[in-house]
């Protein structure tokens, strides 16, 4: 039973709110997870339960952040089954979320990114990496860009984001070069698997490019500049790098896709930071 009322509410997520499968896939592991640990008919789920397995986690040594998230999942399924008169009453109205760390987002300076753009890439390798540094693309807007997505003569491009979301973004010589490169081999694949996809990236084996593949990828890029990275770090250092030359902040919450500016604030405190650490190693001695 509760698990067919999941299903309706993934239902209800997925049509009215438009998120995607990965979002999707998140709410189903948290709350069966939940479900598994509370062994219990819905209606009999207390604020104690939930406590409980969120003491669990706590034990188990999962993070602030992933138990934040594991919470917003509970309040937002409890409160929908309370709206839906499943429920007559929800056990997480006062559920505290606990306090996370800030923690600054890792970037690239310009001078890494110049380092990596030199190396030896391969005509996709390097649409891939120019399209989420020069365009700040997540991964997943990034594997789901179609190639009409694209307009070459503008300069931009569109693409969906978080809760399907468009949005238009610009693009630069250096990425127009790069897609210009790729598009003959992609061209080739589509003849060779006669394919009939509109997806940008596609692999040697004729499949789309996977997230996995450009994690992969980017990770290994990484390592060249000896430094842990993935492919929101490219985003990250896009924005940070806008900011340092004087864009302004609702430009760069466009060009992101925040719907809160707070969250693109952020990149501002990098910025002070970055400041700060080339001043006092200019002046440590």
């Amino acid at each position: 039973m509760n698990i067919q009322i999941l299903s309706e509410y993934l239902e209800f997520l997925e049509v009215e709110k438009g998120l995607s499968e990965n979002t999707l896939e998140a709410y189903r592991r948290d709350i069966t997870e939940l479900f598994d640990f509370c062994t219990k008919e819905l209606s009999e789920i207390s604020r104690q339960d939930i406590n409980s397995y969120i003491l669990k986690l706590r034990e188990e040594n999962y993070t602030s952040t992933s138990v934040t998230r594991k919470i917003a999942s509970f309040r937002g399924f409890f409160k929908w089954a309370c709206a839906n008169e499943i429920l007559f009453k929800n056990p997480t109205t006062t559920l505290e979320l606990p306090k996370n760390p800030k923690r600054l987002p890792k970037v690239l300076t310009l001078q890494e990114i110049q380092i990596l753009l030199k190396e030896n890439l391969t005509t996709k390798e390097r649409v891939i990496f120019e399209l989420l540094y020069d365009c700040g693309l997540r991964v997943s807007e990034l594997v789901n860009m179609k190639i009409n997505d694209i307009d070459m003569s503008g300069k931009f491009l569109t693409c969906t984001g978080k809760g399907s979301k468009e949005r238009i973004v610009p693009f630069g010589n250096c990425a127009i070069d790069a897609i210009k490169n790729y598009l003959p081999q992609r061209d080739f694949l589509i003849l060779k698997y006669k394919l009939s996809t509109k997806r940008l990236l596609i692999n040697e084996q004729g499949k789309t490019v996977t997230r996995q593949e450009i994690y992969t990828f980017i990770s290994e890029q990484g390592k060249k500049i000896h430094k842990t990275i993935s492919p929101h770090t490219l985003r990250h250092s896009f924005a940070t790098h806008l900011l340092e030359n004087g864009a302004d902040l609702r430009v760069v919450q466009e060009l992101l896709g925040h719907s809160d500016v707070s969250t693109t604030q952020l990149y501002t405190h990098i910025s002070k930071k970055r400041l700060k650490d080339v001043y006092f190693a200019i002046n440590k001695n």
